[in-house]
């Protein structure tokens, strides 16, 4: 057992409130007037790591329709050495990486600072671009960025002001006309534009960008690859594989397929019926008859995916406190069927409601990793493994799927769920990761004498999770996703879709990393001709968030090959 929590929680800790503050007062400036075509603006400067928040104006085609003026620009996090050249074009590399489904910028915060840091100790100075989708123009984090969880809660939904702003509510699909051709072919094109307005010379995109992505961003990366940008196929330099020097898979593939991907997506998602062929299915978006947005009933819906970011703020804010987060919310048949979902024991407890989860007492770090952790969560591709429930007896969670069932689903994943057991008992907190397996573990088991977990696969600190949860100014998850986006994907033989496919060379083109979760979706069946890095005891977004030493006293794997790949030779 490594002593990793040794490393000084304190420091880390007061970096993380410097983020908060920072975003809270607006102590910030960008650093180009808001009407230039570019800005960039400050978010904090720690660990060797600088990061800042770019957006380049890139206006839709009138094609579009009506948006918000907020929609017409394109915006990414940008991390690099603070002892690095200020330019991008003088970096040894710049990683673009595209989020998965229903996934923002904010995700990529650990793996970015862990891989930038790592060639920083090498002696090379690398940046790490985590883009934004555009539709993530929508949200509105004014309530997380105050910092404090009541003030988020009242924003959200009380209509108190936070900054002289007043929240209008979560958008519904009449508002998302626009979004009905936000499809692959857009999201590929607002990624040449913005390749192409920060690294203006082609050469040096294709001497030192490094394209690639996580989950869905595996297959963006693919189309990207494939397309050409200016019309003309006899023209290359304007193709996808042209813009970049190598690819990187990010428990995915890169590849213009979603086979990879299976147990992404949820079956109770809005997701319209591809049967209906291209055609139909675009008329019903245009028209507004089939939802332009991606969501489910509990979890994956805008309101309940502001959630989490609310909860990573209780942890970031009074990690040991005990949470009134629960009782403070209101109650509407949205929170009340999310909590239901995920903190039910068995179907008699999600029928009946009780006990919920209010009768329980919870720090502020176990209600986060309540929401998030593998051992809790019954969403394959919202996993990760940021340690255990401490402090009170613990019993299976049967509801979704029973513990130990060789029929349960695949989007569940294979670790045993637990719960804890005694409402109106004792004080629930949070083991991290790097304590897990320490001499005061309790090792809690299954009813079956399985253990729930092991230090071997816990891998994320639950704080820096909170962090990329709660103090980015863009944010981890992504509360209107395209639909359309994965439309198109599924409908990849039809030919408005099989014409984007211009050069298909352009996948083997250069050479590909792919670093695969050692229990993520591809488990088990990694493509062997990948030859891919297996991270063992990952789950699906731990690539993103693993801290950087592990359990075993090892740099993390992820950052590591990520690194060695930009080594490679040009």
């Amino acid at each position: 057992m490594n002593t990793s929590r040794s490393r000084g929680r304190t420091p880390r800790t007061l970096r993380i409130a410097a983020l908060a503050v920072l975003l809270t007062t607006g102590a910030f400036t960008p650093s180009a007037s808001a009407d230039s075509a570019r800005t960039e603006t400050p978010v904090g400067t720690s660990g060797g790591v600088t990061e800042t928040v770019v957006r380049v104006k890139a206006p839709l085609p009138a094609s579009f329709g009506a948006r918000p003026a907020a929609c017409d620009w394109l915006s990414y996090l940008r991390y690099r050495s603070s002892s690095g050249p200020a330019s991008s074009a003088d970096a040894d590399r710049v990683l673009v990486a595209q989020p998965g489904i229903l996934e923002g910028a904010g995700a990529f915060d650990s793996v970015a600072r862990n891989t930038v840091t790592r060639a920083a100790e090498q002696g090379r100075h690398i940046e790490f671009w985590a883009l934004d989708r555009r539709s993530n123009c929508l949200e509105d984090r004014t309530g997380i960025a105050s910092g404090d969880q009541h003030t988020a809660v009242d924003y959200y939904y009380r209509g108190k002001q936070v900054q002289g702003r007043t929240f209008a509510g979560f958008v519904g699909n009449d508002k998302l006309g626009w979004m009905a051709k936000l499809g692959i072919e857009q999201t590929v094109r607002d990624e040449y534009t913005l390749l192409a307005a920060e690294l203006p010379d082609q050469g040096v995109r294709k001497d030192k960008a490094l394209c690639g992505g996580h989950s869905l961003g595996g297959v963006i990366t693919g189309y990207f690859a494939a397309a050409d940008f200016d019309g003309d196929p006899a023209t290359t330099a304007d193709a996808g594989h042209n813009q970049c020097a190598g690819y990187f898979a990010l428990d995915t593939t890169v590849s213009t397929s979603l086979g990879d991907l299976s147990g992404s997506i949820p079956d109770d998602t809005n997701l319209p019926d591809v049967g209906l062929g291209y055609g139909v299915v675009q008329a019903g978006l245009d028209s507004g008859l089939l939802p332009r947005s991606l969501s489910a009933p509990v979890l994956l819906n805008p309101e309940t995916m502001t959630l989490l970011a609310i909860a990573g703020v209780g942890a970031l804010q009074n990690p040991g406190g005990q949470a009134d987060l629960p009782s403070y919310l209101p109650a509407n048949t949205n929170i009340e069927a999310t909590n239901r979902f995920l903190f039910s024991k068995d179907t008699a407890t999600f029928l009946t409601g009780s006990p919920a989860v209010k009768d329980f007492r919870l720090t502020n770090e176990s209600i986060l990793g309540s929401l998030m952790d593998d051992q809790s969560v019954p969403l394959a591709f919202l996993q990760s493994s940021v340690g255990f429930f401490d402090g009170g007896p613990i019993t299976d969670k049967n509801f979704p799927a029973a513990n130990g069932s060789s029929s349960q689903p695949g989007l569940f994943g294979t670790e045993y769920k637990a719960i804890p057991a005694e409402p109106h008992g004792p004080l629930y907190t949070w083991r991290n990761y790097d304590r897990v397996g320490d001499p005061d573990d309790p090792g809690y088991r299954s009813s079956d004498g399985t253990p729930f977990t092991a230090a071997g696969k816990e891998v994320t600190d639950i704080q820096e999770l909170a962090r990329s949860m709660a103090a980015q100014p863009l944010d981890f998850t992504e509360q209107y996703f395209p639909t359309k986006l994965v439309t198109d994907l599924e409908l990849a033989t039809s030919p408005q879709v099989k014409r984007l496919v211009v050069h298909p060379d352009g996948l083997t083109a250069n050479p590909t990393l792919t670093v695969l979760a050692g229990d993520g979706l591809l488990a088990g069946r990694a493509p062997a001709d990948l030859h891919p890095v297996i991270a063992d005891g990952y789950q699906h977004l731990d690539v993103l968030t693993a801290a950087p030493v592990q359990n075993n006293g090892r740099p993390e794997p992820v950052s590591t090959a990520l690194t060695e790949f930009a080594r490679t030779p040009r």
